[in-house]
């Protein structure tokens, strides 16, 4: 493999436009809103299969003011339905009024099918994702940088796809990334590397956006890292915008029958609301002129802003559709570690539309479709221990001409429906399939079949005259290898679950093992104004020795740099848990008290706890790292190294 990488240099400010405060805004249609030029590759690449350079791009800009100098001790903060604190970071409190011309670094990729635009100025995001075939932008392209004060610590720009990570929307939404073009030799494929530190919690985040020389699929390729030495919570989703009008739909797969608000608040019955939903009767909605006006996969039925986020489902897809362009895309992941599937939109009423305009010179509505790891929900965060990477991959490719997506696999997207004159078959293909074998199925049993030349610009699009009743669709490449199945809806909908409740107060709560349980699901979803302490101290007003509380309590402390306040704690775990054996099971506390007592410039005793933390497995490689920082420390870089290749001989 061979790689490029490249620093950011500072933005240029080209020319500054002066337009009245009233034109910044204009209708979607305007001929004053100009479209985004995208240049050509550079001549030399002109053989390559994977196209891959950088290029700035001028961009009207409307430029934040710089941070305030005051720090933002925003400690009860809500924000995204977790904890909006956001020190050290600086808070952007004003956006300017008018644009400026700016030429922003730029990454472009381009094979035969897509073409994509990555702005590593912007976190990394992919601000175009082009369908070369259908000239259709299958992500939302905002044709100026017109950011609002949306994100976490202010400038947040909508369009294309956002990374978001630890939590929403990222920290480091508005800050740069640096980049690494990667060529595979063997493969073929390009990915641009984009990698930045949280900078609140120091961890690691990177991502790859990949293209291949023979698939018309934009793969993402994540790596996180916690390079702490405590465990830190994250979540990771892709916001993904398409933008839309009355004629657009989200689809998710078709055992999705009930979908959900932020953190379980509210729920309701998928794709028609069968009752009210953040304020709205849907089915008081429907009539003669509007029979779907309960649906929630339209656009245009969608009145305030709204989350909708799937729960359940055996579905590894989802995507959206717009009929007007007969064109679309596809998500398409491992559910089992990328099971969120969402939608968001500000909704049609006069307060969306005005976060329109305030988004966009041209006023562009769009939905977001977001993709989700380790959880289905928001603001679910899940845990990184100390050193430890988690690697995932996901991939979105358009689509043309076959509707909403029935079934969707890495292969190819299907759809089939009846009609008067049979059954529309419908089948789109990722990468070149010659003599693809396309069969229709009921009980087993054939009852029609075709074979055809597909590719990512030549979908099957035909009608079967069979009858629609219990058919299954299977497509198969020319060797038999499976490329998708489509087996006919289960009958009937499934009960929508009742919404989450609020856990009781801690003098409510019956055991410590609940109160335990309760103040951990606070931290981990980094609550906002409930603090985890009330419910461990609960607990241990009923038993001071309760080892788990008493560790919990000693992390927290730690983190505050209350040290002498976490030594108490852990001891007092640490008596409970070593009460009757020396080796417990769990090396936390120890590896805990091991950290206290480096800051309390206690290395002698911090190294025997240290090293008996090193028992466990789980936390081995944590307590080895430490103790060889140590070593190091002490000159004593033959003991170090002898760790450290313990830590990496037990991770190959």
């Amino acid at each position: 493999m061979t790689a490029e990488s490249r620093s950011i240099r500072p933005r240029r400010v080209i020319s500054r436009h002066a337009p009245s405060r009233a034109s910044t805004v204009v209708p979607m249609s305007s001929p004053g809103v100009t479209p985004l030029d995208l240049p050509d590759a550079p001549p030399e690449l002109a053989d390559a299969r994977v196209k891959a350079w950088h290029e700035a791009v001028t961009i009207p800009t409307y430029v934040p003011d710089e941070p305030s100098a005051y720090p933002a001790f925003l400690e009860a903060r809500v924000y995204q339905g977790s904890s909006g604190k956001v020190y050290p970071l600086p808070m952007t409190e004003r956006i300017a009024e008018e644009p400026v011309d700016v030429a922003w670094d730029a990454v472009h990729l381009e094979n035969e099918w897509v073409r994509l635009m990555v702005l590593p100025e912007l976190g990394g995001r992919i601000h175009v994702g082009r369908d070369k075939v259908r000239d259709y932008d299958f992500f939302y392209r905002n044709d100026v940088i017109k950011p609002a004060l949306v994100g976490l610590a202010g400038p947040w720009v909508s369009g294309g796809v956002e990374l978001n990570w630890p939590q929403h929307h990222r920290p480091a939404t508005y800050l740069p990334v640096t980049t690494t073009i990667e060529h595979d030799e063997a493969t073929g494929a390009v990915t641009l590397w984009c990698s930045d530190h949280d900078p609140l919690l120091r961890m690691k985040g990177m991502h790859g956006v990949r293209l291949h020389p023979d698939k018309a699929v934009v793969e993402l390729v994540v790596r996180l890292h916690n390079r702490t030495e405590l465990p830190q919570t994250f979540l990771w989703w892709a916001n993904v915008a398409a933008e839309v009008h009355e004629e657009y739909q989200s689809f998710f797969p078709p055992d999705v029958h009930y979908v959900a608000d932020h953190a379980n608040r509210a729920t309701v019955s998928f794709p028609a609301a069968s009752g009210p939903y953040y304020g709205v009767d849907y089915p008081a909605r429907v009539d003669a002129e509007h029979p779907d006006a309960d649906r929630l996969d339209w656009y245009r039925n969608i009145r305030v802003p709204t989350s909708y986020m799937v729960l359940e489902t055996a579905g590894e897809f989802f995507g959206g559709y717009d009929h007007r362009a007969g064109a679309g895309f596809v998500h398409w992941a491992d559910r089992h570690v990328s099971p969120g599937k969402k939608q968001w939109t500000w909704g049609t009423e006069p307060f969306g539309r005005a976060w329109d305009r305030n988004l966009s010179d041209s006023g562009a509505p769009y939905v977001e479709l977001m993709a989700g790891v380790y959880t289905n929900n928001q603001p679910d965060f899940t845990w990184l221990a100390p050193g430890e990477t988690r690697t995932f991959s996901q991939v979105w490719y358009p689509i043309g001409g076959i509707g909403p997506a029935q079934a969707a696999t890495l292969d190819a997207a299907a759809r089939m429906e009846g009609s008067s004159e049979g059954v529309r078959v419908a089948v789109a293909v990722t990468s070149p399939q010659a003599g693809a074998l396309v069969e229709l199925a009921r009980n087993g049993e054939t009852v029609w079949s075709t074979t055809a030349d597909l590719d990512p610009a030549t979908p099957l699009l035909t009608t079967a005259d069979v009858e629609a009743e219990g058919l299954t669709l299977t497509v198969r490449a020319a060797d038999g290898s499976p490329l998708l199945r489509l087996a006919p809806a289960e009958a009937g909908e499934a009960e929508v679950p009742p919404p989450a409740h609020e856990p009781p107060p801690p003098a409510d709560v019956a055991s410590a093992d609940e109160l335990y349980v309760i103040g951990t699901h606070l931290e981990q979803y980094r609550h906002a104004t409930r603090s985890p302490e009330d419910w461990w101290g609960e607990a241990l007003r009923r038993d001071p020795g309760d080892a788990r509380c008493n560790r919990a309590m000693g992390e927290r402390r730690y983190r505050a740099g209350a040290y002498e306040e976490a030594e108490t704690f852990l001891r007092a775990g640490l008596a409970r848990e070593r009460s009757l054996n020396l080796n417990p099971r769990d090396g936390e506390a120890h590896h805990l008290l091991g950290l206290v007592l480096l800051r309390l410039d206690r290395p002698d005793e911090a190294r025997e706890w240290l090293a008996r933390a090193a028992w466990d497995g789980h936390w081995a490689p944590a307590a080895l790292t430490r103790l060889a920082v140590l070593d190091l420390a002490a000159g004593q870089d033959a003991a170090a190294v002898e760790r450290l290749e313990r830590v990496l001989a037990d991770r190959k």
